[in-house]
């Protein structure tokens, strides 16, 4: 009975992982005052690739898209994604990244975010400028 409990503890508190970082990537996706579908889909695969489940992906979106609207800083989503693991945050780095290139194009609000998100996860710059240009190496070679 009580490993009940813990799953469900488990879960809960994945849950909240997942809605921190969907804030994260709404956050990046809006930033630029223009939220696509395409940056909308980036952020549901991500989730799903972090281990969310399918039937929950638009309720966790729904709750992330009203914290980043009630949030007036990233702190907010970065304290509870900082303490995970480096390879779950450089897929974090990743997604951002390909969110703000979903329009082949990163400016200065976005760049400065990808600075900032760089010290409040404890990534080093080289890391988050090498999965920079992995992402648009691999935006290049898709075809138009």
């Amino acid at each position: 009975m009580f490993s009940l409990f813990k799953k469900d503890k488990k879960e809960r508190k994945n849950n909240l992982s997942l809605i921190a970082v969907a804030s994260l990537l709404m956050h990046s996706a809006k930033i630029d005052e223009n939220f696509t579908d395409k940056e909308r889909k980036i952020i549901k695969n991500a989730l799903i690739e972090m281990g969310a489940k399918i039937d929950e992906i638009d309720k966790i979106i729904e709750e992330s898209e009203k914290r980043e609207r009630d949030s007036n800083q990233i702190l907010d989503f970065t304290r509870e994604i900082k303490n995970i693991n480096e390879d779950k945050k450089k897929f974090i780095i990743e997604a951002l990244w390909n969110i703000i290139y979903s329009d082949e194009n990163a400016d200065m609000y976005e760049s400065n975010l990808m600075r900032r998100l760089s010290g409040l996860l404890y990534l080093d710059n080289k890391t988050v400028g090498d999965i920079k240009e992995k992402v648009i190496k691999k935006n290049n070679d898709i075809p138009s």
